[in-house]
């Protein structure tokens, strides 16, 4: 019996481990969205920030997304592609905003003073919720049909805590490099301590370009989910477009397919996200206004 129960383990493990390599893309995007939202806050905060965002990054996946996409994908399949269309826009709504804010248009949600550790958090934790939704959907889509359902119940179990273990592993390593530079500085050996001293002077920069990185990621991640998913439901123009322009580029060789691939889907994102932006600014106002003649009469 043990020797059975080692047998499934082990082709959880294996399956688990191939589905996995399928979702490094999105995984990379998680990892470079997330420490953005740990900027501003104290250090000693950093941590145990990142920590609940990876508690809430393990609820997303355990308790609302492989439940509700092994109900999806066993009743009503053709509901997910929808769900990832939703979520794509809001990818790329967030994305716009980011990309607006660079320009000096901000929507009411920079602050200079401290920031609000609970709202930081629920908003990492629901960006987190979309990147970590076609994590899954991605890892179970890689599973063999026949594998059971309660196989592939414990190759997503497995998978989803490998990939938050890994990011936000990567993300707690990112946001605490400048305390390790600073305990390189108090060496004493001289070369230890000018190293430690261009590992802070250098933090700045890599945030910045993590912020930077992490924006595109939401915008190409979300572009592609919504391209992707309109042409399995409602709209097959773009994914044509991205199909008719990465083919006049084939024989560049993948790399370049790959960066035109995501270039497309980067821009097809700001645009939608852009749209979305002046929506919701207009709606805004409308309820805004409504207010204040109710608040009047």
């Amino acid at each position: 019996m043990s020797v059975g129960l080692l047998a499934v383990v082990d082709d959880i493990l294996s399956a688990a481990l191939k589905a996995s390599a399928k979702t490094a893309g999105v995984v990379i995007d998680d990892a470079a969205v997330t420490p953005q939202y740990v900027q501003g806050i104290t250090p000693a905060r950093e941590l145990p920030v990142v920590w609940k965002i990876a508690l809430g990054s393990i609820i997303n996946k355990y308790v609302v997304i492989i439940p509700i996409a092994l109900l999806l994908t066993a009743f009503a399949p053709g509901v997910l592609p929808f769900l990832l269309i939703i979520g794509g826009g809001f990818l790329c709504f967030e994305g716009a905003e980011k990309v607006l804010e660079w320009f000096g248009v901000s929507h009411g949600h920079a602050d200079d003073g401290p920031r609000d550790e609970r709202k930081l958090v629920l908003g990492a934790v629901r960006t987190d919720l979309i990147l970590s939704t076609e994590i899954m959907l991605i890892a179970l889509s890689s599973l063999d049909p026949g594998f059971g359902i309660w196989m592939t119940l414990g190759a997503l179990l497995v998978i989803g805590l490998g990939m938050t273990v890994l990011v936000y592993g990567a993300v707690a390593l990112l946001v605490k490099i400048d305390d390790i530079g600073l305990r390189f500085m108090k060496s004493p050996t001289r070369a230890v301590r000018r190293f430690g001293a261009r590992v802070v002077a250098s933090m700045p920069a890599v945030f910045r370009v993590i912020s930077v990185i992490g924006t595109v990621a939401m915008l190409w991640v979300g572009g592609h989910l919504v391209v992707a998913n309109l042409a399995e439901t409602l709209w097959h123009g773009p994914l044509d477009l991205v199909h008719a322009v990465t083919h006049l580029v084939e024989a560049a060789g993948p790399v370049v397919v790959w960066i035109v691939d995501t270039a497309i889907s980067a821009v097809f994102g700001l645009i939608l996200g852009l749209v979305i932006v002046a929506v919701v600014t207009v709606v805004g106002r409308v309820f805004r206004r409504g207010e204040k003649t109710d608040a009047a009469h």
